[in-house]
């Protein structure tokens, strides 16, 4: 993947004119000049100051199109947790979105506290339960199927892309044992935000919003917590590994789950957020970035909860 085609000016000048072809009929018009803000080998985001406030323009590459299918599906059970999406082209991967405001890795150490996350994870929680019926609409519409019987199968080919080292190549089957292991507990798959984290979800008006979607899948939806607890909750403001006691914000996050479905969820959790990890390597792996996959499988293998 190559970030030159989003600065590439024809490209560009299509972009601008969609943009404005959708300020027409959202009646707005610019106020401003709009600014690449963002790009990446797989995406890239425009600023847009328009006479509605600010807009955002974002395009994801292929891979990553089904993105704002996705988001229109999330908005429709849950329309407060996202910022409103104005504008899409599916075929294109572009969308247009209002601002969602100042992100939690600027507002949590503002308000010295991680207390907002108690509200953000439960509503996150119900919106995955919502889409439990949706799970094939999903995958018809591109999300990635990392449902558990695909997770073992999935790892094995990782193992080969990434030519692994032996003690990541041998857990080949405990994946498979955790995955039938989690099956167990009888909690349904949907979708599942697969990096939710201090930088994707955002304050607007008193209001939280779940951004970036783009690396969402089908999966248990359990694996959220290997990320947002292991890798940003505990860690605290402070950034110091285990400094947090996250059993309150895993206990939020069940809430809604206790309501609907009975056993040891929290068994389960601890299942999930050591097989979210894999989950996370095959879901999240990068061509070209063997160290980041290396990282997730080694919380797999070496940060158990």
């Amino acid at each position: 993947m190559d970030e030159g085609r989003w600065r590439d000016e024809a490209w560009l000048t299509g972009v601008h004119r969609w943009i404005d072809e959708q300020l027409a009929r959202l009646g707005s018009t610019r106020t401003g000049e709009a600014t690449q803000s963002h790009v990446t080998p797989w995406s890239t985001v425009i600023k847009v100051p328009t006479s509605r406030g600010d807009l955002w323009f974002k395009a994801n590459d292929p891979t990553l199109a089904h993105e704002g299918a996705v988001v229109a599906l999330v908005s429709g059970v849950r329309p407060d947790l996202t910022p409103p999406l104005l504008a899409l082209d599916i075929a294109r991967g572009w969308m247009l979105m209002a601002d969602a405001g100042e992100w939690f890795r600027s507002v949590s150490p503002r308000e010295h506290g991680l207390d907002r996350w108690l509200e953000v994870l439960p509503r996150y929680a119900a919106t995955q339960i919502a889409l439990e019926s949706r799970v094939e609409e999903l995958v018809a519409l591109g999300v990635p199927d990392r449902r558990l019987p695909t997770l073992a199968p999935g790892y094995a080919a990782l193992m080969d892309e990434i030519d692994a080292e032996p003690r990541f190549r041998s857990a080949v089957a405990r994946v498979g044992d955790l995955a039938e292991e989690l099956a167990s507990y009888g909690i349904p798959e949907t979708l599942q935000h697969d990096d939710l984290h201090d930088g994707q979800v955002f304050l607007k008006d008193g209001q939280h919003l779940v951004m970036d979607w783009g690396d969402a899948c089908i999966s248990h939806p359990f694996f959220t917590l290997s990320v947002t607890l292991q890798g940003v909750l505990a860690w605290g403001l402070d950034d110091v590994e285990d400094s947090v006691d996250t059993t309150p914000f895993r206990d939020a996050y069940l809430r809604p789950y206790r309501e609907r479905y009975d056993g040891d969820l929290d068994a389960a959790c601890r299942v999930a957020m050591r097989l979210g990890w894999a989950c996370r390597a095959v879901n999240g792996h990068v061509p070209g970035d063997a160290a980041a996959t290396a990282a997730r499988l080694g919380m797999f293998l070496d940060r158990a909860p």
